[in-house]
């Protein structure tokens, strides 16, 4: 049988001018954002929502996406470094023997994110008035499910996140990374993952589901995280509490939670939203 293997050695940086460069990661966060923005354009658009609000959600879901990655980063997975180097949290540096290098953002967790983007609408919506935040819920996973399929291709191009050696002439090696053997490409399953789930998800808003409140978020969170709960079982330990919890991975225990809120929200009796 015939197998495919990828040696993958790229440049994490799009171009440098000095210590400072745009990498392909922070480039797939801009087309994330830029996308959502002109999905969400349409959607308030087409419901008659003023667009005078779209600004401010936009500011709002950038800030509370990062910040929560972040920290959801910190404190799931590397809190064991980052408790002794606080300065690295927030600030896109890195302590060197040399002194501190600019390293761009890394270390994003996409728990975190979603769990910051929840506060960040919460606070958005003591502000918007016009709807509830289930239907604002609803209306975000649309753009947010394509902008993290943007997100692992970025995780790709950096060769992080990978999945564990195949033990077979399949696979990608990750060069970079000082490696000869080849691992499952978990980055690119879990980015294909989602863009079908962006396509159904799609499906469904242009059906009257999405006047149930919660339906579509619940449809997300359902789809999301058991995507990424199947993924982990091919993808390199990231490390986290899994040596207080065994069996499954951190990733993984993290996504239980979402899955069962994305069951019950999607089940739950509501009646249907006016238009």
């Amino acid at each position: 049988m015939y197998f495919i293997k990828i040696d993958w050695a790229p440049s994490e940086t799009l171009f440098k001018i000095g210590s400072f460069g745009i990498h392909y990661y922070s480039l797939m966060f801009i087309i994330a954002f830029g996308v959502g923005y002109y999905i969400m354009k349409k959607i308030f658009t087409e419901e008659k929502i003023p667009l005078e609000y779209l600004e401010s959600l936009f500011v709002y879901m950038v800030l509370s996406i990062l910040l929560g990655a972040r920290l959801g980063d910190v404190l799931f997975y590397s809190w064991d470094y980052y408790q002794n180097h606080l300065l690295e949290i927030l600030l896109p540096i890195r302590d060197t023997p040399n002194g501190y290098t600019f390293t761009g953002f890394r270390g994003l967790a996409s728990h975190g994110a979603v769990i910051g983007s929840l506060i960040g609408l919460y606070l958005y919506k003591l502000k918007f008035k016009q709807k509830t935040l289930l239907w604002l819920l609803d209306r975000v996973t649309v753009p947010v499910t394509i902008g993290a399929s943007f997100v692992r291709l970025g995780n790709f191009f950096n060769s992080e996140i990978v999945g564990r050696y195949s033990n077979t002439n399949f696979g990608v090696v990750f060069l970079n990374r000082g490696e000869s053997l080849p691992r499952h490409p978990a980055q690119l399953y879990e980015a294909l993952g989602y863009f079908i789930l962006f396509l159904i998800i799609r499906k469904v808003y242009k059906t009257p589901k999405k006047n149930k409140e919660g339906y579509l978020i619940g449809l997300w969170f359902l789809g999301m995280f058991t995507i990424r709960f199947i993924i982990e079982f091919i993808k390199e330990s990231q490390g986290g509490f899994e040596e207080y919890l065994p069996v499954l991975s951190t990733g993984q225990w993290l996504s239980i939670p979402f899955i069962l809120l994305g069951c019950y929200l999607m089940i739950r009796k509501t009646k249907m939203s006016q238009i």
